[in-house]
């Protein structure tokens, strides 16, 4: 009836577009593979945020992220980076300078504007680097110079939860009418949690300073890193013999009168050191509960227990232990075994724990006396005996 095929050496030609072709996973397959990667990256991300919290604990982890700590919640100033900021008006006024201050002193040293950076910043601090947002500090130390101010700034940026511009920024008392604006740029970048922190040690002798912080948020937290005030005048002077070499001899700066031991108070160095007084005029407006004094000297011979009421008053987890430090005998202070984004054991600079030159014991003891009563005071203002004398 039709043609018969010659058996199996007889083959017909098909045409490939009869042969079955491969079919392509139908769109809903590919939008849930989609999805899925979609999920594993968020699932990441998120893993490496969580993770740089809870390995911090670990001495010397130096991961950005969120410790398992209540959020501390900003002011409301700086409540994101869409919330416009209100603005103020500001006047070009002169912080206020020290009486004096000019005395034996020279320019604002290299060390105070130029701190040492880390070696280089850790994995995680890259990976976050260009996250979050400028925020103005929510806590500042105020002072006071030749206190340890430096020391307890490098300590606290171990906390993954604090991040702290590392130069001074002076804004309160050199540079008040650039604006909050400008004042804000110099903040690094900041997740959720964190901390922004600033540390300017002449705030805390700047008449205008107190009205000018309180006005960019009553709520901001300060602290105030005080030391013998005796020993504190010894080491600025120090400081700037080392700049100055052709000054007048610490005994002579002293006086206003060698042989009636009066004591020449115009001089900064002998100044800063009245911190009852600077202290009224920062209980004008803020409570004492937002200032926290530490001692430069417990910063010193216990800096794990210092910086655990730091972080206490800052609403931080308490990470930053005594796992963290070591005593650099060749200083005479303690330094961290890993600094923040380095796996190197730091120390201050070279400029810091300079040997102070002799000092006639008597003129010691007169300042003992000279500081005693403001000391005394000081221990009522804030319900604390630094022991001093």
């Amino acid at each position: 009836m039709g043609q018969r095929l010659s058996g199996s050496r007889s083959c017909l030609h098909v045409p490939s577009w009869l042969l079955p072709q491969p079919q392509a996973p139908p769109p809903p397959v590919r939008r849930k593979l989609a999805l899925l990667f979609a999920m594993l990256c968020i699932w990441l991300y998120m893993f490496l945020y969580s993770c740089a919290g809870s390995c911090a604990a670990a001495p010397g982890l130096l991961l950005l992220g969120s410790g398992s700590r209540a959020v501390h919640d900003p002011p409301a100033l700086a409540t994101g980076p869409d919330r416009a900021f209100p603005r103020l008006l500001f006047q070009t006024v002169p912080a206020t300078p020290l009486a004096g201050q000019e005395k034996a002193e020279g320019a604002t040293s290299q060390e105070e504007q130029s701190p040492e950076a880390p070696d280089s910043p850790s994995p995680i601090s890259s990976f976050f680097s260009g996250s979050g947002s400028k925020q103005l500090p929510q806590a500042i130390i105020i002072g006071v110079k030749k206190g340890g101010t430096r020391a307890l700034l490098e300590f606290l940026r171990v906390h993954p939860d604090v991040r702290a511009v590392g130069a001074e920024p002076h804004f309160f008392d050199r540079s008040y009418d650039k604006g909050l604006a400008w004042y804000r740029d110099l903040m690094p970048r900041t997740l959720d949690g964190q901390i922004t922190m600033e540390k300017t040690p002449s705030y805390f002798v700047t008449r205008e300073a107190p009205a000018r912080i309180s006005a960019m948020s009553k709520d901001t937290k300060l602290i105030v890193v005080v030391r013998d005030p005796v020993t504190r005048a010894i080491s600025d002077y120090t400081q700037t013999l080392s700049k100055r070499p052709d000054i007048p001899t610490f005994e002579s700066l002293t006086f206003k009168n060698r042989s009636t031991g009066l004591i020449d108070t115009s001089w900064s160095a002998i100044q800063i050191g009245i911190y009852a007084k600077h202290l009224e005029h920062w209980l004008r407006h803020f409570p004492l509960g937002q200032m926290l004094f530490v001692s430069g000297e417990r910063l010193i011979s216990d800096p794990a227990g210092e910086l655990g009421r730091v972080q206490d008053f800052l609403g931080l987890k308490r990470i930053i232990t005594d796992k963290h430090f070591y005593f650099n005998k060749t200083k005479g202070f303690p330094c961290l075994k890993k600094a923040e984004g380095s796996s190197k054991p730091h120390c201050l600079g070279k400029t810091k724990g300079r040997t102070h030159p002799d000092i006639d014991p008597e003129v010691v003891r007169r300042l003992r006396e000279f500081y005693r009563p403001f000391n005394r005071k000081f221990y009522q203002m804030t319900g604390h005996d630094f022991g001093w004398d």
